[in-house]
């Protein structure tokens, strides 16, 4: 059988040898904040604090008109065999009124042909003029995903909180009641919406819903073929409009991608060719996070192929970005990467704070120790975080390679870890419940993604308190991909070394050395109970009993004294019923059975109180271990007196199979 060395080597070849001659023309980009270099803003459209504003924000009532659009064309129809694209799409918005009575008319996502035409303020929601009512459905008009505010007669409305999809006029070929959804588009919470075409089945979904999880039916589906009206190229974006209210509304994040035209094309590369060819990107416009992404995971198999030439084999014409940071900047940035500077320490490197010359931006700067073990955390984290797009994950930002350092750079967390704010020594401020909660559903917001809504499967594998970094606003960011493993959807995962940290691990992975979905869910079940309790998931010094933080929560759920497992510091300043809710949760994930865990879309249904929770039994389930293990403790690497975790009572394992 062919070892992995010799189809990257094939690999290689054939990048080499058969250069990409022409590039496909399907777009995709993901955006967390936005700027003037992604985006053209036509009328009353403005961008603040990287989110984008498409009416006025004014304290009165006025009337007014905008449109925030991709800056690039993007090709949606292959004109020669008139076939269409299939995309996909999803953004998060909210729509606040300054005047509580004072509302209307609402905002639209938009396919259109040009890019510096505003339509009409009032109830035209910028997507036509009021002189184009007439308008008839035809190739190169405006289409769109209304979400309307306002109840108009004229167009048919059915109440003053519908979605519809409308193309070239403003009554709907079909609508939908957001309200059996139990959500208001004009309550002012941060509301995520997913729109999908597929061109083989003519059909059109739309969802919605008040968390990052994509609710499993569609709120509205609408059969039509888009070939009848899409153009080769068109301008994608937003529209939205007032008609003498105060209705502000904000897109925060947006995501697209198509589907469906040509695919690279593979050419022999001619007889007198001396010169290495370019290998082009198989992906056009995207912008320069995007390229980052697709950079990274051909770089790492560059690296994996050449690491038996040379340990410096990292080449900056293969990775554009993240950002190849350069020795020097990084040692000013830490002040020769200073003990003063360290913020945290693991057992295969060092984190510390930086501030980068160039622009005074702060950063954390991941020092990867000088051995097999270091270089392989350091290329899984830059093979797959750098191509992850979450507001709940840790951002990279770049990477260097000199001097035999591997360092990668991530944004800087304000906050640091979660682990430390719930177990600060001292006199420091209690974390407090909303915060909690928010951390919590954050989390779980990020694992459904790596779960399921990304193109491969992610088991991260070392999910815990201590990975878990916080912003300046308490938000959760998931980090430390170190240990993380690609799998594509629907794949039984197969035997590796152990990794991970004792009280976080499954009964059925320290059993069989399978990680999966459901052994990430296990261990995010400790967190949520640390974060409830204040606890640790093994306390040493506690008698038995109480020592383990699952059977001791189980324990008091048996006697129907659930609550009072509540972390005592908070003083009752919490909610009753969201306290049960995170506990019963923390319970289901820690089930000692896989099939019986919910998954992590499951659990932010449950957490956003849009499902119920689960049955969970009175006495905890045993599990019972076979007659053989797989593994034994000479399989695991101790990280005893090395890591920097704040879970000292907890033995840490990692993978060591590269060494």
């Amino acid at each position: 059988m062919a070892s992995q060395a010799e189809y990257l080597l094939c690999f290689l070849f054939m990048l080499i040898f058969f250069p990409i001659k022409s590039i496909t023309q399907n777009t995709g980009f993901d955006f967390s904040a936005f700027s003037f270099r992604n985006l053209t803003l036509v009328g009353d459209a403005y961008l603040r604090n990287g989110a984008i504003g498409l009416t006025k924000d004014l304290a009165v009532p006025n009337s007014s008109a905008g449109r925030a659009l991709y800056n690039k064309p993007v090709q949606l129809l292959d004109p020669k065999t008139n076939t269409s694209v299939s995309f996909r799409t999803s953004f998060s918005f909210s729509i606040t009124n300054v005047d509580p009575v004072s509302f209307g008319e609402g905002l639209a996502f938009i396919i259109t042909p040009d890019n510096n035409t505003v339509g009409s303020s009032g109830p035209f929601l910028s997507l036509v003029n009021a002189t184009e009512m007439d308008q008839t459905r035809s190739k190169g008009t405006t289409i769109a995903v209304e979400f309307d505010t306002f109840l108009d007669v004229q167009f048919n409305d059915p109440n003053a909180n519908h979605i519809g999809l409308d193309i070239g006029n403003l009554t709907s070929l079909k609508v939908a009641d957001v309200g059996i959804l139990q959500i208001d588009l004009k309550s002012g919470d941060l509301i995520t919406s997913w729109i999908d075409y597929n061109n083989t089945e003519k059909m059109v979904r739309v969802w919605l819903s008040y968390t990052t999880v994509k609710p499993e039916k569609p709120l509205m589906s609408v059969s039509i073929d888009f070939s009848k009206y899409f153009i080769e190229y068109m301008y994608i974006g937003f529209s939205a409009s007032t008609g003498g209210s105060t209705e502000v509304h904000i897109i925060e994040e947006w995501s697209f991608q198509s589907f469906g035209l040509s695919s690279p094309v593979l050419s022999p590369v001619p007889k007198n060719m001396t010169t290495t060819p370019k290998v082009e990107s198989p992906v056009t416009w995207v912008e320069e996070e995007e390229e980052a992404a697709m950079g990274a995971g051909a770089f790492v198999l560059l690296v994996k192929w050449k690491g038996s030439r040379s340990s410096d084999s990292f080449r900056s014409d293969v990775v554009k970005s993240p950002r190849k940071f350069t020795y020097k900047e990084l040692s000013i940035a830490t002040k020769g990467f200073s003990a003063n500077r360290v913020i945290g320490h693991g057992a295969f490197g060092t984190v510390y704070r930086g501030v980068l010359p160039d622009s005074g931006d702060a950063v954390a700067v991941k020092r990867s120790s000088h051995n097999n073990q270091g270089k392989s955390e350091f290329l899984a984290e830059l093979s797959i975080i750098g191509r992850l797009r979450h507001r709940n994950l840790v951002h990279l930002q770049g990477w260097c390679h000199e001097k035999g350092e591997f360092l990668l750079v991530f944004e800087y967390m304000p906050n640091g870890s979660l682990d430390r704010l719930l177990f600060q020594e001292g006199q420091g401020p209690v974390l407090s419940w909303g915060h909690r909660y928010k951390i919590v559903m954050g989390v779980a917001s990020a694992l459904s993604y790596l779960h399921g809504e990304w193109e491969q499967q992610v088991i991260h594998r070392d999910v815990k308190a201590s990975n878990i970094m916080l912003d300046s606003s308490f938000n959760a960011r998931l980090g430390d991909f170190g240990l993380a493993r690609l799998m594509d959807h629907n794949k039984s995962p197969d035997a590796t070394l152990t990794a991970g940290t004792m009280g976080y691990l499954a009964p059925e992975y320290l059993q069989s050395g399978k990680a999966s979905e459901k052994t990430d869910v296990f261990s995010f079940g400790a967190v949520v109970l640390e974060v409830a309790c204040g606890r640790r998931p093994i306390e040493k010094d506690l008698p038995c009993g109480k020592n383990n933080l699952v059977d001791w929560v189980w324990s008091l759920h048996s006697e129907g004294r659930l609550v009072e497992a509540a972390d005592a510091r908070l003083e009752g300043e919490y909610d009753g019923d969201e306290m049960a809710r995170m506990l019963l949760v923390g319970l289901l994930c820690s089930h000692p059975h896989s099939f019986s865990r919910p998954s992590m879309r499951q659990v932010m249904q449950i957490l956003g109180g849009e499902a119920l929770i689960p049955c969970v039994p009175a006495f905890k389930p045993t599990f019972s271990f076979g007659s053989t293990l797989v593994l034994n403790l000479h399989d695991f690497v101790s990280e005893s007196g090395q890591s920097h975790s704040s879970t000292p009572s907890s033995t840490t394992l990692r993978d060591h199979s590269s060494t």
